[in-house]
Order: structure tokens, then C-alpha cells, then sequence
């Protein structure tokens, strides 16, 4: 054992230091004044209660793997909301089934995943983040600059974090890093997937044939995709996130529509800095025919929402 020169006059009991955290903790008064606390985890910690907003492909998966292997992470689910109710009956317990999505401050929160389509961020990511931090499952919402801004003054007011998943994003943590030291020269994003992959609104790709082969879709700012392809471009939002000193107008973006890859999508991203320096990665991605999501998304999406335990008042890349 080793003797740091404190006696038992300078510990004692305490109340836990941080909102939400149940039971006591041990302090100790180091010579200098400084006041030290060991929580006792054993007792002192809760689980996270998370709401889920959605239960499609991506949503049903995060609510199962809560209720399989939440527990064992400190996790569990506070409630699970759907547009169409009816498709939870039988599927979820009723007590875990909310109705009305406006009374989502009566679960008591720590978390709210949005799984389902920006639309939702736009009417109630403002009113979420008043009583819980928010994981963006739709970050394509943030194209909108007014309510990407109203966003982040609602996370610095309420002491909340806006977490952005990185999804199918691979490197994001690098591209933030070359960001924040002033670096970053530009940023370009190239989806690759099967026609049949696509939700795109317009007439975009209104007609296709098997066999067709490779064809370009779009190529401009990641604000302009946002609209056109909200539910397939949220790996480039993310990136736009991450890069935000060119933010969603100066990162570029292109969607391609091809027939071969009936298996996997493909994600490129080319990084350019300073003097010369680039990196380009490939990245492929599992996925059935008519798949939105990639199969590993999935994963990336559950190890996404184990970092949300709280990380201030900001935008939090995860």
C-alpha cells in the first residue's frame, strides 16, 4: 500500500457530483486544498435511458441490441416511437411504445437516437435537446444553416450534446482533427451504389434498367444533396460536420447510380490539406439489394450511441 500522506481526518462522505448519478461517494482533501471524489461505481452509476425515434432497418436493430445487450453497456430503452404506430403491436411491449411523439419529456430521457428521417430533426430537435442530448440519425437536416444554427444555440443553452453519428463515414475523426488546425483544403465524397438503393426526391432517377452500368446522378455542394438524396447522403453530412470550415456549401459531393454492385455500396473520400498532402480511401460496405443502410453501418451505429454520455453544450462527431 502506498502512503500518501493522508489520515482519515481528510476523508469523508459526499454527495454524488453529477446530476442523474444516485448514491455517495468518497472525498478526500489533498495538503494543497484540492478536493478529490471517488465514486463508487458499484453503486453510484444508473443506466442511460435512451428513446429511439424510428424503427426501421436501423432503428428496430438499436432497439434490439438495447434490450439484448443494453444492460451490460448501462443502457436502457425509455421508449420507442414509430410514424406508424401499428407496426410496433406484438414487436415491442406496449408500455415501451410511444404514441404521441410530443411527450417525450414523460420518459425521462438521457438520450434520444433519431432513426428516422430529417423532417423529425427540423420539428422536434430543438425540444429534445431542452431535456436530453440528441444523436442525429439524419445529420442531412443540418444543410438547413438556420436550423443547423438553432441546433447548436439550443445545445450551448441547455448544457446538451448534439451528437453526429459518423455512419458509413470512415476517417471522420482525421478530417475533424486537419480541420480544427486549420489544414483542411477541401473534401470530396463519392456515393456508389446500386440504382435500386436510392431514395432520391424529383425525377433524378425516376427510370432505370438492370444492366445499364455505371451513371452520374449529381456532383455539386453537400448542400444541394442534402435535398435531392436526404436519406442516402448522411455520410456526407457527416463529413460536412466534421469539416466545418468548408462546411455543407464547400464540401463537394457526387452520387452515382451503378448496376453492378448488387453487394456492397462504395464510399470514397478525398482529404486535401497543406503542401501537398491528400489521402483517399475506399470503403466498402455490405448490402443487399435495395438496402438504404450498408450492414456495417449497423455496428458503427451501436458503438455510435455508446459514446453518448454526455460531452457538453456542442456538436460531438461520435
Amino acid at each position: 500500500m502506498i502512503n500518501c500522506g493522508l489520515s482519515e481526518s481528510n476523508f469523508a462522505p459526499c454527495l454524488p457530483t453529477a446530476p442523474g448519478v444516485a448514491g455517495r461517494s468518497l472525498c478526500f482533501t489533498l495538503s494543497s486544498g484540492e478536493v478529490w471524489d471517488y465514486q463508487d461505481m458499484a453503486t453510484s452509476t444508473s443506466s442511460l435511458r435512451i428513446g429511439v425515434v424510428g424503427y426501421g432497418h436501423l432503428g428496430q436493430y438499436l432497439v434490439e441490441r438495447i434490450l439484448k445487450d443494453g444492460a451490460a453497456f448501462g443502457l436502457t430503452l425509455a421508449f420507442v416511437w414509430n410514424r406508424k404506430p401499428e407496426k410496433l403491436k406484438g414487436l415491442i411491449d406496449d408500455k415501451l411504445i410511444l404514441g404521441d411523439l410530443s411527450s417525450f419529456a414523460d420518459r425521462q430521457c438521457d438520450v434520444i437516437v433519431e432513426v428516422c428521417h430529417p423532417q423529425v430533426v427540423k420539428e422536434f430537435g430543438l425540444h429534445f435537446l431542452s431535456q436530453s442530448h440528441f444523436m442525429v440519425g439524419s445529420p442531412s437536416a443540418l444543410s438547413d444553416p438556420d436550423l443547423n444554427q438553432k441546433l447548436r444555440r439550443a445545445a450551448q443553452l441547455h448544457g446538451r450534446t448534439l451528437y453526429i453519428p459518423s455512419g458509413a463515414l470512415w476517417g471522420g475523426q482525421d478530417i475533424q482533427r486537419l480541420n480544427d488546425s486549420g489544414a483542411l483544403k477541401a473534401l470530396f465524397i463519392r456515393m456508389s451504389k446500386h440504382p435500386s438503393c436510392f431514395r432520391l426526391t424529383g425525377d433524378v432517377l425516376s427510370d432505370w434498367t438492370e444492366g445499364e452500368g455505371r451513371h452520374v446522378l449529381f456532383r455539386g455542394s453537400v448542400a444541394e444533396l442534402c435535398p435531392l438524396a436526404p436519406n442516402n447522403v448522411n455520410t456526407m453530412a457527416a463529413a460536412a460536420v466534421a469539416a466545418g470550415t468548408l462546411g455543407f456549401t464547400g464540401v463537394q459531393g457526387e452520387i452515382v447510380s451503378d448496376t453492378a454492385l448488387s453487394d456492397y455500396h462504395v464510399v470514397e473520400v478525398e482529404v486535401t490539406g497543406q503542401n501537398g498532402f491528400s489521402v483517399h480511401t475506399v470503403r466498402r460496405n455490405p448490402a443487399r439489394l435495395g438496402a438504404v443502410t450498408g450492414s456495417a453501418t449497423y455496428d458503427s451505429f451501436w458503438n455510435s450511441l455508446l459514446v453518448c454520455k454526455g460531452h457538453g453544450g456542442r456538436v460531438y462527431l461520435c
